[in-house]
């Protein structure tokens, strides 16, 4: 069985596959500090309440944007499930994904992943909206190369942002609200993030549009993206899963290959 790590700036994703389809998510506050011994614990309580145990996981990829804990995850791979992990971003891992901007290697692995995992599902042209820490939109390019993009603060950052820096302002929940004009504090920080979030991702994304010039599909993901759907006029399908397919994908294209 696989098991894929994604390590994002506030959660990380451990999801198993057992060769036929996907067994198990859960997703753990992601923490620099966290020892493999640490992870295993937490891992092997929730492949217990699956019926499962570490030694069922007989390969493991690992997608990080976090360098300071990659060491750790590392070792939880070699210590508890005795394979040397693939690694998204190392050289020896082909991602079958052409970088076509200045810097190929400041592509974020995350990025890259998810271009794979959109690509195994959808034809054409495309731009992936991904709502996390940063809210990402990237362009694939019919033939499957990664064209660069677009990356702006997260909703939950900018969130936090204003409440810092604005003494008189609370810590509120990110919801959906009734109508645009806030009649009290909360309602009127409710509805400046969110639809201020939608505008931006819907005027992002016609503009991009317009610059690329072809006809584009267009993808939400990420951990809030499930809060756009319906409120977006652009985004065309909202799928959870391109990180992880695209996991397995970069798994199935290199196993046996990498050691």
């Amino acid at each position: 069985m696989l098991l894929a790590i994604d390590e994002g700036n506030t959660n990380t994703l451990f999801a198993v596959h057992d060769g036929e389809r996907w067994i198990a998510e859960w997703r753990s506050a992601t923490h620099t500090t966290r020892t493999a011994d640490e992870y295993a614990v937490w891992l092997s309580a929730l492949l217990e309440m699956k019926g499962l145990t570490v030694s069922d996981l007989t390969d493991c990829i690992i997608s990080s944007v976090v360098p300071q804990s990659l060491f750790n995850l590392r070792n939880l791979s070699r210590r508890y499930i005795g394979v040397a992990p693939m690694v998204i971003g190392t050289p020896e891992v082909d991602l079958g994904v052409e970088v076509r901007i200045d810097k190929p290697s400041e592509a974020g692995a995350d990025r890259l992943v998810n271009a794979v995992g959109c690509r195994a599902k959808y034809d054409g042209a495309l731009i992936i909206v991904d709502s996390g820490t940063a809210t990402t939109l990237d362009v694939v390019s019919a033939d499957g190369a990664f064209e660069g993009g677009v990356i702006a603060p997260g909703i939950n950052l900018s969130m936090q942002a204003l409440h810092s820096a604005a003494a008189r302002l609370p810590r509120i929940a990110i919801e959906r609200p009734d109508r645009v004009i806030g009649k009290n504090t909360v309602g009127a920080m409710q509805s400046g993030v969110f639809w201020g979030y939608i505008d931006l991702i819907d005027g992002l994304i016609a503009r991009v549009r317009a610059e690329y010039g072809e006809p584009m599909t267009v993808i939400g993901t990420g951990g809030v993206a499930s809060l756009f759907e319906g409120a977006s006029t652009s985004i065309e399908h909202y799928d959870p899963d391109v990180t992880i397919r695209g996991l397995y994908q970069i798994w199935q294209r290199n196993k046996g290959k990498v050691t």
